[in-house]
């Protein structure tokens, strides 16, 4: 499946099914602001989007931000890639100024270990991870609440930021630094609730993996956003496929307002290309706890990342 950003590949598809070309005006039907899934932007827009493998909200998106950025413009351009959030639908940047922002949390959070139990999180914590997660599974209530004050007691003393995934009830009475919550965790909450979570002042981070789901993130106003998966990865099954490191550059343009994570197969051989791509904050899963020495597997990442980001 192609993972490329490819706006010519745009450009030639809208020119070949409907002949609307590089620099012309926009349609005064597009203009006035009425929208038809005839248009030659957006049709020729969708199908290209088809093409090069994104899959069906994707394309819908990049096809409405594309006739979007055309109207806002006054022309078609083929050489540019919709990268202006209105475009999207997005509000007003940067998101931090909105009054709906979640507390911000660092520009670049470094090297975010995402970590079983408590016992990991403060052993990386120790080791000097800036950026810790406690991803505990089970469904034992009892287990995750005794888990998640754990992992809070763990990090005291140190600079380590802790987030909670998707245990936010609990993470808000543990009073942890935030908490992660995927797609679905996020589209099951009430608006009440990430009030609640707001209130608090937890911070927030929203996973996504494709323009649709950061559109959906953007609107509750995180404290950052992680894309991914950049790399294939076998530690669950992805709707999408792999990102890969021109649409990551694509998306970190896009929200360049916000706190950025890259999750998702990236290893020391491909982070300095996943650096390179402006994003300030690279998430491990496996590299640190499969590690024969993972305190030293920490500090090699992070000198690695340090090295990427000069």
């Amino acid at each position: 499946m192609n993972t490329s950003i490819d706006a010519r590949a745009i450009s030639q598809a809208i020119v070949a099914a409907h002949g609307l070309r590089f620099g012309t005006n926009t349609p005064a039907a597009i203009s006035a602001g009425r929208f038809s899934s005839d248009e030659p932007v957006y049709r020729g827009a969708k199908q290209a989007c088809t093409a090069l493998g994104f899959i069906e909200i994707d394309a819908e998106c990049l096809a409405r931000a594309w006739r979007a950025q055309t109207v806002r413009t006054g022309a078609f351009d083929a050489n540019q890639w919709p990268e202006t959030p209105a475009d999207f639908g997005m509000r007003a940047f940067p998101p931090t100024e909105r009054a709906d922002a979640f507390a911000p949390c660092p520009q670049r959070l470094g090297l975010y270990a995402v970590l079983p139990d408590a016992q990991w999180v403060g052993r990386m914590a120790r080791a000097g991870v800036p950026t810790v997660q406690l991803r505990f599974k089970s469904d034992d209530a009892a287990a995750t609440e005794r888990e998640v004050h754990a992992a809070v007691d763990a990090v005291r003393g140190t600079a380590a930021l802790l987030f909670i995934n998707d245990h936010w009830q609990v993470a808000i009475a543990a009073g942890a630094y935030g908490v992660h919550l995927g797609q679905e965790d996020l589209d099951a909450l009430a608006p009440a609730q990430v009030q609640q979570i707001r209130d608090a002042g937890l911070r927030l981070g929203v996973s996504t993996h494709g323009y649709a789901e950061m559109v959906r993130a953007d609107a509750v106003s995180p404290s950052y956003i992680a894309m991914g998966a950049v790399y294939p990865t076998t530690l669950k099954k992805m709707a999408t496929a792999p990102q890969g490191v021109a649409r990551l550059a694509a998306y970190a343009r896009l929200l360049r307002g916000y706190s950025q994570v890259g999750i998702g197969g990236i290893d020391a051989v491909r982070l300095p290309e996943v650096r390179a791509t402006g994003v300030g904050s690279v998430a491990v899963v496996r590299a640190l706890v499969a590690a024969e020495d993972p305190e030293a597997a920490a500090a090699q990442w992070m000198a690695a990342m340090g090295a990427a980001s000069a």
